[in-house]
């Protein structure tokens, strides 16, 4: 039923809208007579100021709760900023006691010793230039002739010599080294665009065959071609047990297949290990060999040329390689094969790396963003276009016959892989990527072990340059792969990028500071820059996430780059320094297990690959446990070049506060702070 209507409630609203009424006439006439009617002022039937009281006492208690969550919120975040502070400073203390620094980083070294007195003269400047931010000289600058004080006569000089004999010599060096930026950023461009070229139109070598997938008995041997795999070691104790099986169990026939373990190991018990473990392949039928050498001249280099010496080896057509660290899937034979056939002028064909430790900490992210542009773009597209590329030492497959033609492996640079893959290119060899087989493998967990590799991977082209320079002019191959040789695979990619990073973001960008009359545009210092960390980061987007952090990171390790650059390119001694990268066998078990299921329609019989790979010399290891030799103590170290690089770009980035600039500040500022994280060791494993 409808509700009776209130009539009492009605007579009162309507009284009280007559009251509202009149009293909202009286204030429109009196107070403001242009105010119009529809300005209407609403109050409360029963206005209670005990209420009114209670309302606002309520509305100040939520406030009041409201601040005081939002001050435990900032006490909060400046407790964690302080506790950080603490750990990052007990950290630096700790270590700047017992630091000795890395070997590369000796206090005797030439590039260390510049960088400290340019440390000293840019401290002396800001020093200088401070006096005359407070004095007031930077608004109204003094002159030579109405200069009073010896201070006031100093800065003007200062300023004359600045203006008319640093500041043009510094701008012609800035210019020259923007002009090289941007022709490594066209190059990277190019590289970027190729890259694209043959996503959209789906380029990719083409095999005139293919093996069954499958169990190769009751096949025909013959159709399988004689091939040998190596697996050069030295001191591999955490990753050969792996490497081994993952080579051992190939879905090859087993006659027509030969392995070598070639031990380079000068820790016994190593060796014994490695026997073991191959021994116990030998007794599962697989065709197995042990080599050590008692002494290793050459490095790996030296390695290969001794097992190609040896009488068998004429029978075999192709060599696969694999470093200790990498486990190839159960096919990786049968993927790469088949392109050798019906392509005699093949040799090599060269497949990806895949990395098992990529999100083990910041370190390994930022070099998984560079390795992944170098196989995904660089590796790809001169696979595609030019039928050219760098070996990768690893991972890949040779025909014999090349390997002989050019010369086989050589011992003069640190870096044998490019070397056989450029005189092979010389002799009119074409090489195949392949960009969908992929190999596990491992990345440096720790800056030293990266440093390290780094400075090997820089300063052997220089070498390698400066040695076939003229073999490449003399050459048969066309002026337009000479040219590719020349400018682009050694000049431009590992002489010119290392040299302008270094100089022009370590060097002139905090120089310009003191020296404004050659000041680096703001598109130089942060818009290129930003635009190139994009499209190197293209082929790993899900670390898009750490791209200020991946841009950073690349100028901090423009220094080594630099130095060992210089150092290959000038024959200093340390540039042939081969140091064995540290693995901590992060490929486990289960991992190679995952791996072959993935990659292969079972193969083969999963448990008896996990088990396989479980007793690898189980009663040897116990045996060895207890006289196990004490290895060399790990701990973070201190790097002097790159922590008297942090203070220079510190220094830079006040004087950049006296002069409002914001980009460079804030640039140089984070830059200075990477180099100091760097420097202190504080990327990477952190070793308790």
């Amino acid at each position: 039923m409808p509700r009776p209507p209130n009539y009492e409630f009605q007579e009162w609203w309507n009284k009280q809208r007559d009251n509202g009424q009149e009293l909202l006439q009286d204030k429109s006439d009196v107070s403001n007579p242009t105010t119009p009617f529809f300005a209407v002022e609403i109050g409360s039937p029963n206005s209670d100021p005990t209420v009114e009281k209670e309302v606002r006492t309520r509305s100040a208690r939520q406030l009041s709760g409201i601040y005081l969550i939002k001050f435990q919120q900032i006490g909060n975040s400046l407790a964690w900023i302080t506790n950080s502070l603490i750990y990052l400073l007990r950290t630096a203390n700790r270590r700047i006691k017992s630091s000795d620094s890395a070997p590369s980083d000796s206090a005797h070294s030439k590039l260390y010793r510049v960088i400290k007195v340019f440390l000293i003269v840019v401290i002396l400047l800001l020093c200088f230039e401070l006096a005359a931010y407070f004095k007031g000289w930077h608004f109204s600058p003094p002159s030579v002739g109405s200069a009073e004080l010896m201070v006031e006569l100093l800065y003007a000089k200062w300023l004359e010599i600045r203006a008319d004999y640093l500041g043009p010599p510094l701008k012609g060096l800035s210019n020259m080294c923007i002009v090289l930026f941007l022709v490594q950023s066209v190059d990277r461009v190019a590289l970027v665009l190729g890259c694209l070229w043959i996503k959209l139109k789906r380029l990719k070598p083409t095999a005139v065959m293919e093996y069954p997938v499958g169990d190769v008995e009751g096949e025909n041997v013959e159709d399988y071609p004689m091939v040998l795999l190596q697996i050069p070691m030295c001191n591999e104790r955490e990753v050969y047990q792996q490497s081994i099986a993952a080579v051992c169990i190939q879905d090859w026939p087993r006659e027509r297949m030969l392995i070598q373990v070639l031990d380079d190991s000068d820790d016994l018990d190593v060796q014994h290990l490695l026997k073991a473990e191959v021994q116990k392949w030998q007794q599962r039928g697989v065709r197995i060999l042990y080599r050590h050498r008692l002494i290793r001249t050459g490095y790996k280099a030296g390695n290969l040329k001794s097992a190609m010496g040896c009488d068998y080896v004429k029978d075999y057509e192709f060599v696969a390689i694999f470093d200790a660290d990498f486990q190839p899937g159960p096919d990786f034979l049968k993927k790469t094969i088949p392109y050798f056939k019906g392509n005699d002028d093949i040799a090599l064909v060269q497949t990806r790396w895949a990395f098992v430790n990529k999100d083990e900490n910041l370190l390994t992210r930022l070099q998984n963003i560079n390795l992944s542009f170098h196989f995904e773009v660089e590796q790809q597209v001169n696979g595609i276009f030019i039928n050219f590329f760098g070996f990768n030492g690893t991972a890949g497959v040779w025909r014999i016959r090349a390997l002989e033609e050019c010369g086989g492996w050589l011992e003069r640079t640190t870096v044998e892989d490019m070397d056989i893959a450029v005189r092979a290119h010389l002799c009119g060899w074409k090489f195949v990527y392949l960009n969908d087989v992929k190999s596990l493998c491992e990345l440096p967990e720790s800056y030293e072990a990266y440093k390290k590799q780094q400075y090997r991977w820089h300063s052997g082209p220089m070498q390698l340059f400066r040695l076939c320079f003229v073999d490449i002019l003399r050459s048969k191959v066309s002026w337009t792969k000479k040219a590719n040789l020349i400018f682009l695979f050694f000049l431009l990619r590992k002489l010119i990028l290392p040299f302008y990073s270094f100089t022009l973001f370590c060097i002139i960008l905090p120089l310009t500071m003191f020296i404004p009359e050659a000041e680096l545009p703001a598109w130089v210092v942060s818009y290129v820059p930003g635009i190139m960390s994009i499209l190197n980061i293209l082929p790993a987007p899900r670390s898009f996430p750490f791209i200020v952090p991946y841009l950073l990171f690349e100028n901090t390790m423009s220094v080594t780059k630099f130095n060992a650059m210089i150092s290959g390119l000038f024959r200093f001694g340390s540039s042939y320094e081969w140091i064995v990268t540290k693995k901590l066998g992060r490929s486990s078990e289960a991992d190679l297990v995952a791996f072959a299921e993935k990659e292969s329609e079972t193969l083969v019989d999963s448990s008896s690959l996990l088990r396989s790979s479980s007793e690898s010399g189980l009663d040897e290891l116990n045996k060895l446990e207890i006289t196990k030799k004490a290895g060399v103590k790990k701990r973070n170290r201190l790097y002097r070049k790159e922590l008297a690089l942090a203070f220079i770009l510190l220094t830079a980035s006040v004087r950049s506060l006296l002069s409002a600039q914001g980009i460079h500040f804030y640039f140089l500022l984070f830059q200075g702070i990477t180099f100091l994280v760097v420097g202190l060791d504080l990327i990477g494993e952190q070793v308790s």
